[in-house]
């Protein structure tokens, strides 16, 4: 195995630094941080519906200004049953195309108001999914909250899915200003008893002690973005000395106007720092790169150098302690 995981290094190394991109999607790697349906495979979505999606070609303001792209351009193939079997199956095509061996998403708990299933057939229906269209991957089943949901619903929804068991991993995202973060402990608390892994999506617009903040009061694994943690070294330590990792969106932060540019991005400081980083693509849909391209993107413009890009491909994809899949 040892020998195995030279080689895939030597050669993702060699790709990266030829500007390989189809090499560097043959590498293994896995991704923590892209959104189901919306990371789908843009070429598979225009053979099964005709439709052509444009990614973003410019920098947006806000996120609602990303809502609303995505309501003109996705939203309304993803409706329904059918909709939203055909989002899961784009998913894991795009996976596949990626070089993806593990990758985690879901559903939000408020999916279950859309007629698309109980928390058990959504389950079953996703592994359907993965099984027609990649079925050698790992896929880890996560939860979804969305910040702007009263905790009253999310306790609601969440309940059978607790219930029917089968999910690993727990995540928070929406306007991180909608409601104090301390709104979700109860949640977050009853799903680490039931043995979810803890991530939620913060930093990304806020500041740093956000997310040294969203660490302590959710008890956080892990943070979805997290790059304004970079700007103070007390908290990028917090992270590092706590093992806490970051899954990052470097593409998604440009085009969201978090950043200036791929080579000013945060994730040079955080690495430096001692911060564990994944590198992940968000909404494929939306902002057009995969985990492959992302990669290549961040070689090119001198952020990270080829080995040092090897070691996070290999961090992403070292085991994670999952909880068994029964209740």
């Amino acid at each position: 195995m040892a020998d195995i995981d030279q080689a895939q290094s030597q050669a993702f190394i060699a790709a990266l630094e030829a500007g390989d991109l189809e090499g560097v999607r043959r590498a293994p790697k896995a991704e923590a941080h892209t959104h189901g349906p919306y990371g789908g495979d843009r070429d598979w979505l225009r053979e099964r519906t005709g439709r052509d999606i444009p990614p973003l070609s410019e920098p947006l303001a806000s996120l609602s200004q990303m809502d609303a792209w995505t309501a003109e351009y996705v939203s309304d193939l993803f409706k329904g049953a059918d909709g939203r079997r055909l989002g899961w199956e784009g998913a894991f095509a795009r996976a596949r195309r990626d070089g993806l061996t593990r990758v985690e998403f879901g559903e939000d708990v408020w999916m279950i108001t859309q007629g698309v299933g109980e928390p058990a057939d959504l389950l079953a229906r996703i592994e359907a999914a993965r099984t027609a269209i990649h079925p050698e991957i790992e896929w880890v089943p996560q939860l979804g909250f969305s910040r702007h949901c009263k905790r009253s619903w999310l306790w609601h929804w969440l309940t059978p899915f607790l219930e029917a068991g089968g999910w690993r991993v727990l995540d928070l995202s929406g306007d991180e200003h909608a409601q104090p973060i301390e709104t979700f402990q109860p949640l977050y608390r009853a799903c680490k008893d039931k043995g979810l892994r803890l991530k939620a999506h913060v930093g990304e617009w806020g500041v740093a002690d956000d997310v040294w903040r969203a660490v302590e009061v959710l008890e956080l694994d892990e943070v979805q973005h997290g790059i304004a943690a970079a700007d103070s070294p007390q908290v990028m330590r917090f992270l590092a000395d706590h093992g806490v990792v970051l899954n990052v969106c470097p593409t998604s932060n440009l085009l969201l106007g978090r950043v200036p540019s791929l080579k000013d991005h945060p994730i040079r400081a955080l690495y430096d720092a001692g911060v564990r980083v994944t590198i992940n693509s968000d909404d494929t849909l939306v902002f057009g790169v995969g985990v492959s391209e992302e990669f290549l993107a961040l070689h090119q413009a001198g952020v990270f150098d080829a080995g040092e890009l090897d070691q996070i491909r290999r961090w992403s994809l070292e085991a994670k302690p999952q909880p068994p899949l029964a209740n």
